[in-house]
């Protein structure tokens, strides 16, 4: 049995798409916070068990009879090293065989405010002796092209990453790579680095929008601490900070990656910013 944590996440969801192309739906767990919001999944054949990170006691019973698990990273910051603590500390209890982790790219080195969280949940599971996989994922593309309308409207992305790269990959990129995790063998105690095959620029984003929208958008690079500001308009505290650091860290080649590990895992190239822009413009 595999179960996926988060599993109506925009991320879980995508993994389980995945998984279903090659493993039967009642061999696969949505592990989720709420049952409810799972009746999608449910429809497809798929066990629906509650798996609360906060709730330590439901994960017992959501874990038994589980042999491969993955653990995606909750999103509360501060309260989730603890969160993913009880994950791993219910999954050896439980007899899992393999438990893969959706981490950060170069997490152990990383100067990424959101690499602390990361690296102690890292930590957690290798102390724990279950075999692992640390999925050390990349900037999401999403996050990029989810400033296309604003930057439509405005004339321009903003941002704070100067001429950084982003090796970024969509979700379902990375939603495959752990798919493949899942349903493959010698994964055991492995350390990925993932990334898209062709990192680009903020710039060259915005370049990529105006070929595609035949609109002259360019790019505003701001101070980290202005970005954050505007980013706090529409964003948690924490998250705006988290995003802003992200972005003057890519500055510094913090969210590079060129070990096109990510395509060797998935067995294809990973989705072009081209494709990316044109698949954003047409969900817009």
């Amino acid at each position: 049995m595999i179960a996926i944590t988060g599993a109506t996440g925009q991320l879980g969801t995508l993994v389980i798409e995945a998984l279903l192309k090659t493993v039967p739906a009642d061999q696969i767990i949505a592990a989720v916070r709420t049952t409810a919001k799972a009746t999608t999944l449910a429809a497809k054949g798929i066990q629906i068990r509650e798996a609360n990170y906060s709730r330590p006691e439901t994960l017992t019973t959501a874990f038994a009879g589980v042999t491969k698990l993955l653990l995606i990273s909750g999103t509360e910051v501060g309260p989730r090293v603890a969160q993913h603590k009880a994950v791993i500390d219910a999954a050896k209890a439980a007899g899992v065989q393999l438990l893969a982790y959706t981490s950060l790219l170069r997490a152990d080195t990383s100067r990424l405010l959101l690499a602390e969280d990361h690296l102690a949940t890292e930590q957690s599971l290798q102390a724990s002796g279950i075999p692992f996989t640390l999925l050390r994922n990349g900037w999401y593309v999403e996050n990029l092209t989810a400033g296309i309308a604003p930057a439509l409207q405005q004339g321009a992305f903003i941002g704070a990453s100067k001429d950084g790269r982003f090796a970024a990959a969509t979700r379902a990129d990375y939603a495959a790579a752990a798919a493949a995790v899942l349903t493959g063998a010698g994964h055991e105690n492995k350390v990925y680095e993932l990334g898209g095959d062709t990192p680009f620029t903020r710039a060259e984003l915005a370049a990529e929008v105006s070929k595609q929208t035949g609109k002259a958008i360019g790019y505003h690079d701001l101070p980290e601490a202005e970005y954050e500001k505007i980013l706090a308009n529409f964003l948690p505290p924490e998250a705006a900070k988290i995003i802003a650091d992200g972005e003057a860290k890519a500055a510094d080649g913090g969210l590079d990656d060129q070990t096109h590990t990510l395509s060797r895992l998935i067995g294809r190239k990973t989705t072009g910013l081209a494709e990316a822009v044109a698949d954003a413009l047409k969900a817009s």
